[in-house]
């Protein structure tokens, strides 16, 4: 079984086999990892550890959290290539806590709040409304891109005009 589909399969026995806490958080991992999935990232078998633990009620998900921090931080400058998973171990942690919450509005400042709550420390514009224009190719769309709205028509925020905001 190839590494892609065995994280699917594990975090699946918890929805078929667990208990109903366990169901919903291992559905919130699922959909934390499936979204870096998505854009290309791998998380690390670590994660999936940590993750398994907090399915299983054995530590919080600010435990994962810690865990993560402290486990990139050891292997600082120790990483080889290929094992780019910090960002999408960090942001799958984040999602799962997200979901967890049972909270969400469709505003700008939640979008804003959850932006810089997954992307904190891995973008500086993470939680910031962007001043241009992104395309993005998407392996999953075979190199074609989103579209995403252009920066002039994303609402002003705290006063600040369009004009002034979209280069």
């Amino acid at each position: 079984m190839s590494e892609q589909l065995k994280w699917q399969f594990e975090l699946e026995e918890y929805i078929r086999q667990g208990e109903p806490e366990q169901a919903e958080k291992s559905q919130a991992w699922k959909i934390g990892i499936g979204l870096q999935a998505v854009d290309g990232l791998k998380t690390s078998t670590y994660l999936l550890d940590a993750a398994k633990d907090h399915i299983e009620g054995n530590i919080s998900i600010h435990e994962v959290q810690k865990r993560i921090h402290s486990y990139y931080e050891e292997r600082q400058g120790k990483i080889s290539g290929g094992e780019d998973t910090q960002e999408a171990d960090l942001v799958s942690a984040r999602i799962a806590e997200l979901l967890g919450e049972k909270t969400f509005q469709f505003s700008p400042a939640e979008w804003m709040s959850i932006h810089r709550r997954l992307f904190d420390g891995v973008f500086d514009h993470a939680g910031k409304i962007r001043t241009y224009n992104i395309t993005k190719k998407e392996w999953i769309l075979r190199g074609e891109t989103v579209t995403y709205a252009s920066c002039r028509f994303i609402p002003s925020w705290r006063g600040i005009p369009v004009r002034q905001r979209c280069l």
